[in-house]
Parts: structure tokens; sequence; C-alpha cells
């Protein structure tokens, strides 16, 4: 119980210190230093170029993969990404949605909150060990979103013109700086993982700093920039990419990861970290594609709101779920 009320309360608090402050500053309670806007990307930046490299660096240091099938890990990630916008454009049919919602839902299926709030609930539940597997997993997570999902959101969305094309997008990815200092971070990691050095005793307290401030700053970032929709009028919407996140993605990636052979790897410490990331809420990056391809943004908002909120349920029921494995 204490895992759990910790890192909840890190979800609630970042969140509310997003929200708390962008309703000062538009009430004119506060001034701020920075626009909303240009505050949201600095705490982006800082906590995705500054902390995060250091607490991937410190974690992947200490792995030891003693399976060649952990190789299958960043295969698995992909996986569940795809499967969930997948399942989420069946859903859309089943609803019989209009394109525009369609577009809009199998973002909220695929996108998933894996970098901030499950690196956070990985840490917390499984300690370092765990979140060094964190990294590996979402490897291809931003080719997922940027080569495959905006792509698909584009296309629903109707528009013809603007946008980049799937190459252009691919050459973005490697000129993208985060998607850089990540990658790094993980060559770095590995390259003293392999070098046989011993990491500083303190590198562990460190860790448990670095990691909590840094999804605090980035649910902050979220929180600046969330507008509150009307949640009732996308009731089934809601249902529909709460019961594809929580379990049918789940359920699907974690029957994967045990066919590989994750259950009997390091007391399943990989088949926990799967059922985890697998099972995390719509990511806030799910509202950007009908931001720019005039999708309906509520609704996503909705979904991102229903599933986030819906954490409460989840996380108790994960830690359950891997302290019986």
């Amino acid at each position: 119980m204490g895992k759990f009320l910790y890192s909840f309360g890190i979800i609630v608090f970042g969140l509310g210190l997003g929200v708390a402050v962008q309703a000062l500053d538009r009430g004119g309670r506060i001034r701020l230093p920075l626009a909303i806007d240009d505050l949201r990307k600095l705490l982006q930046k800082v906590a995705l170029l500054g902390l995060n490299p250091v607490a991937i660096v410190g974690a992947i240091w200490t792995v030891r993969i003693r399976d060649a099938s952990l190789m299958a890990l960043p295969f698995v990630g992909f996986f569940a990404l795809t499967i969930g916008g997948l399942l989420a454009l069946g859903a859309a049919r089943t609803l019989k949605l209009s394109a525009r919602k369609t577009g809009a839902l199998f973002g909220c299926g695929s996108f998933t909150n894996i970098g901030s709030i499950g690196a956070l609930i990985c840490f917390i539940f499984l300690g370092e060990a765990g979140f060094a597997l964190v990294p590996i997993y979402k490897l291809f997570e931003e080719v997922s979103y940027y080569a495959i999902g905006f792509p698909i959101a584009k296309f629903y969305s109707g528009a013809d013109e603007g946008g980049a094309g799937v190459a252009d997008r691919l050459k973005g990815l490697a000129r993208d700086p985060f998607i850089l200092v990540a990658v790094s971070s993980l060559v770095l990691g590995a390259l003293v993982n392999v070098s046989g050095l011993q990491r500083p005793a303190m590198y562990g307290s460190v860790n448990a700093v670095v990691v909590p401030l840094a999804t605090i700053m980035l649910l902050a970032s979220i929180g600046l920039a969330l507008r509150f929709s009307r949640v009732s009028d996308y009731w089934r919407e809601c249902v529909a990419v709460s019961f594809i996140k929580f379990l049918l993605v789940p359920l699907c990636t974690a029957l994967l990861a045990w066919a590989i052979g994750f259950g009997a790897i390091d007391n399943a410490l990989p088949l926990k970290v799967v059922i985890i990331l697998s099972a995390m809420p719509v990511a806030f990056n799910a509202l950007i594609p009908p931001s720019i391809y005039d999708l309906d943004l509520h609704l996503a908002n909705s979904c991102w709101f229903v599933t986030t909120a819906m954490l409460v349920v989840v996380m108790p029921l994960l830690l359950f779920v891997i302290n019986h494995l």
C-alpha cells in the first residue's frame, strides 16, 4: 500500500501543480517569468534532456542481461502500441464513429504513457532493475508514433495537404534532440555496464530523487496545458479505451511476453515490467494528432482524463499481480 500511495501521490501532485499554476496564471493571481507554453517546454527539456539521462545511465549500469530473449523486449513494446491502435479502430467501427472520432480514438488506443507514469511505477514497484528495462521496452515508441500513428491519424482527418511524409518524419526522428539524448543514454549506460567499472554507491540514492523529480516535471508540464471537457459526452469512447488499455492490451502483451520466456528470467522481472507498461493510461501525446489534423480533440482529452484517473484502481491491481508472479 505504501508503494501505491507514494507513486499515486507523485502523479496527483505533478498534474495538480501544473493545473494550479495554469489556473492562477490565467486568473492573474500570479505572474510567471515565462509564458505558460514556454514554461511547459522548459520543464520537459529539463526532465528529458537533463534528469532522465542521469537516471537511465545509472539504472542500465546495473543491468545484467542473462538471457538473449530480452533482445525481444523493444518489439514487445512495439506490439503493445500497435495492438492498442488496432483494437481502437475495431472499437470505433463497432461504435460506428465518424472519421474525426475514429482518428482520435486510434491515438488514444495506441499512444501510451510509458515514459513518465509507467517509468515511475516500474521504479517504485520494481526498483532500479525494473526501471532500467523501461527505455529498452520503449525503444521503438517514437518510431511507432511518428512513422505510423501520426500518418494513420492524418488519414482519418481527410486532409491532403500539409504535414510531412513518412520519410521526412523518419529523418526528423534522427535529428530530434529528445530521441538523440535518450538513445545516447542507452548507449552510455550499456558501455559503462560492460566496462566492468563499479557504479558509485551513492547513485542509487541519486536516482531515488531524480526519477520522481523528472516525473513531477513532466506531469506538471501536462497540467499546464490541460483543458477539461465534458467527459459525459464521450462515455462510450472512454469505456472502450479503458477496456482496451487496462485489459485487452495487457492480456495480449503479457501472453506474448510469457511465450517468449520473460517469466523465467530474473524472477519474472521482464514480464512484470511488460505488464505494468502495457497497462498504462492514454499518453498526453494522443492529444497532438487531433490538434493538428482537426480530429475530435474533446474525445481524446476525455479518454486521457478518464484513463489517468483510473490509475487509482489500476495501480493496486498491478501491484497485486506482480507480487503474485
